[in-house]
């Protein structure tokens, strides 16, 4: 294993960063954030002309860079770094590759080219606040319970040959969805087949669908825009083929691991820059005459979160080579973030308590971003029971279940 960056990889985070670091400010990131799409188109489409950011991880046939998942983990620790609201998330970790995967030939030829571009945008619509057991980072996705089982609720498909031959309409709701109010392309997931011989599949939504409703939900973190979907006997499009759906499930854990990844580094980013934000506003910040920085109580405090980012980014790095780790990783940058955006809030005093300071942005990031893919205590549950920590010893005859809820044992453990 050569841990080593090669200079393309050095060089492609040097440009973002220093692009990122003129266009997005806190002050220019809040004004971004509260714009009708959520983000700052112009740069976004900047990105994508000069460092081809959407498509850094699709493959060149189809107008990707053709990069790794791994390039991508390193280019989201320098958004991650700059809390950069953008479609990035929604479109090249969740939407692409589940396209790539389940996708027709002639879906993958249509849509892939726009979304490296950056001139569409796609979001991943999963019923309820469901996403985590979804991508199969917080419990296993068992078929149809994440998605509402085929009972009343979530999203219902039905076979619509009248429209067209292979026609589809879909009716129900779905809130939480990432950049869901603006994404110029839906991926819903559906039920078919009734509660009787239910299964979850994916299908394709464009945002001109007669009967798609739309509105743009309130977020504890702005830089992270949800959506509310409404859909009324929407048309819609079966992405891939319907021969099951143990092909999405699937591909939706695959997705999960590489989001695990490419999340854990954004987190790690996040951490990394709220750190240094505190460390220069202690080397500043003078109380009875000192720095506050030369205070003792203070080093160890800072010192203490320094080993805590540089082991999530050791974490993070090795998921980036082997995707299997990335959940554990995501639950060390999550736990690294939240506690490094805490303390910094702390080490600011009375003025990092005030809500509109730039320190809460991180906490914010920090604390969404554990509802949506964590809690930490579960990614490591299912981690722990995925790998068999909690088997029985061989010859005792017991059996273990499959859960999605950690057990107080297992919540001690980890």
């Amino acid at each position: 294993m050569d841990a080593a960056f090669t200079a393309e990889q050095d060089e492609m985070r040097r440009t973002l960063r220093e692009i990122l670091g003129k266009h997005c400010g806190p002050d220019e990131v809040k004004a971004a954030a509260r714009t009708a799409a959520g983000h700052d188109r112009e740069l976004w489409q900047r990105l994508a002309r000069q460092l081809g950011l959407p498509g850094i991880a699709v493959a060149e046939e189809y107008g990707g860079v053709g990069c790794t998942p791994a390039d991508l983990a390193l280019a989201c620790e320098e958004t991650g770094r700059a809390l950069l609201p953008s479609p990035l998330l929604a479109t090249a970790v969740l939407a692409a590759p589940l396209i790539t995967a389940l996708g027709t030939a002639a879906q993958r030829s249509a849509l892939l080219p726009a979304l490296a571009s950056g001139e569409l945008g796609a979001a991943l619509a999963v019923p309820g606040p469901a996403l985590a057991t979804a991508l199969a980072l917080t419990g296993d996705n068992t078929p149809g319970e994440w998605a509402g089982g085929g009972r009343a609720g979530g999203v219902q498909a039905r076979a619509d040959t009248a429209a067209a031959p292979d026609g589809w309409r879909l009716y129900g709701e779905v809130a939480q969805v990432l950049d869901g109010h603006s994404a110029g392309l839906l991926l819903v997931a559906a039920h078919t087949g009734g509660f009787a011989r239910s299964r979850t599949l994916l299908f394709l939504v464009r945002e001109d669908a007669p009967g798609l409703v739309r509105s743009r939900q309130t977020t504890l973190d702005e830089t992270r825009p949800q959506g509310r979907i409404q859909l009324r006997d929407v048309p819609a499009e079966l992405l891939g083929d319907a021969d099951g759906e143990g092909g999405v499930l699937s591909a939706l854990a695959a997705t999960g691991r590489t989001a695990a990844t490419v999340l854990a580094a954004e987190a790690v980013g996040a951490a990394d820059q709220a750190l240094a934000r505190t460390v220069d506003y202690v080397r500043r910040r003078e109380q009875f005459g000192r720095a506050v920085g030369s205070f003792q109580a203070v080093k160890h405090r800072l010192a203490d979160l320094y080993v805590r980012v540089q082991a999530a980014r050791s974490a993070a790095y090795y998921a980036a080579w082997d995707p299997e780790q990335g959940p554990l990783a995501l639950a060390q940058a999550l736990e690294a973030l939240r506690v490094t955006a805490g303390e910094g809030i702390q080490l600011h005093g009375g003025i990092g308590f005030t809500w509109e300071h730039d320190a809460h942005l991180y906490f914010k990031r920090a604390a969404a971003d554990e509802l949506l893919f964590g809690p930490v205590h579960r990614l490591r549950a299912h981690a722990a029971h995925t790998s068999g920590l909690f088997a029985p010893p061989a010859g005792t005859g017991a059996t273990t279940t499959p859960t999605t809820t950690p057990t107080e044992p297992e919540k001690a453990a980890v």
